[in-house]
């Protein structure tokens, strides 16, 4: 049982175990009205809070990994990012700022990992199934010019990379969870209409959008461009099973 609003936490069930991987939030991908927003931040940086100062209390404070995202660097064009890159502006990025500095607090006492996760592919949830229908339709096309890199990662290659971050007693810090190839939004529009062998010619115009989710939305999820590299996961020596988009998306549409 916990609840992070109430500060409440049953650490008793922490007492002994080895590791914590939180992966706790709110979905940011629902509207952000000014309520929503704060659900975003709160849900994640309270939450955080309340894991680390329950570890603290812990006589052997377990491994703990926490989950962040891209949106740390927020929209950076087609620079490369790789963890040493500098947080970004926006909604998302400072987020990620300051919930990753809620976990880093962690450092002090115990080996601490921050997961910078990309775009999940999935056809069981996130953005892949909400692409997925319409795609198939042959309604599919990039969003804007297309331009935007994507960082992403299949769903396997993310629980095989939080398994290695825990068996690997050397890695800590930032950990950038991406496959290494990124993708614009166009590369990306044709390899999911080449796995489902449908057309893509239905370009999405930027204004809808954003009259669709509202502009700082629209902005930062979808007309932002992220292009992340997983320079610490690949010198640690992970390796990637899905590295390519094609890889991904297949193995995602094979479930």
């Amino acid at each position: 049982m916990w609840s992070p609003s109430r500060g409440e936490l049953d650490k008793e069930r922490l007492e002994g175990v080895s590791a914590v991987v939180h992966l706790a939030g709110a979905s940011v991908a629902k509207r952000w009205t000014p309520e929503h927003k704060n659900a975003i931040r709160s849900s994640r940086v309270d939450g955080t809070k309340l894991i680390v100062d329950t570890l603290r209390d812990l006589a052997t404070p377990a491994t703990f990994v926490s989950a962040s995202a891209i949106g740390f660097y927020g929209d950076a064009g087609d620079r490369v990012l790789d963890e040493d890159a500098p947080a970004g502006t926006g909604f998302l990025a400072d987020v990620c700022r300051v919930w990753e500095e809620e976990a880093a607090r962690a450092e002090d006492f115990t080996r601490t990992v921050r997961l910078r996760i990309g775009i999940v592919l999935s056809d069981q949830g996130g953005a892949l199934k909400e692409m997925k229908l319409p795609f198939s339709l042959g309604l599919g096309g990039p969003i804007g010019d297309g331009s935007q890199f994507m960082s992403f990662i299949s769903l396997d290659d993310l629980v095989a990379l939080i398994l290695f971050c825990l068996d690997r007693d050397e890695v800590t810090g930032a950990i950038n969870a991406v496959a290494p190839h990124a993708v614009t939004n166009a590369e990306f529009t044709r390899a999911l209409a080449k796995a489902l062998s449908r057309p893509a010619f239905f370009r999405v115009p930027k204004f809808a959008m954003k009259a669709a989710l509202g502009g700082e939305m629209a902005q930062e999820m979808l007309l932002g461009s992220a292009r992340v590299e997983p320079k610490a996961a690949l010198a640690a020596g992970f390796t990637f099973k899905h590295p390519t988009i094609a890889e991904a998306i297949a193995a995602a549409l094979s479930r």
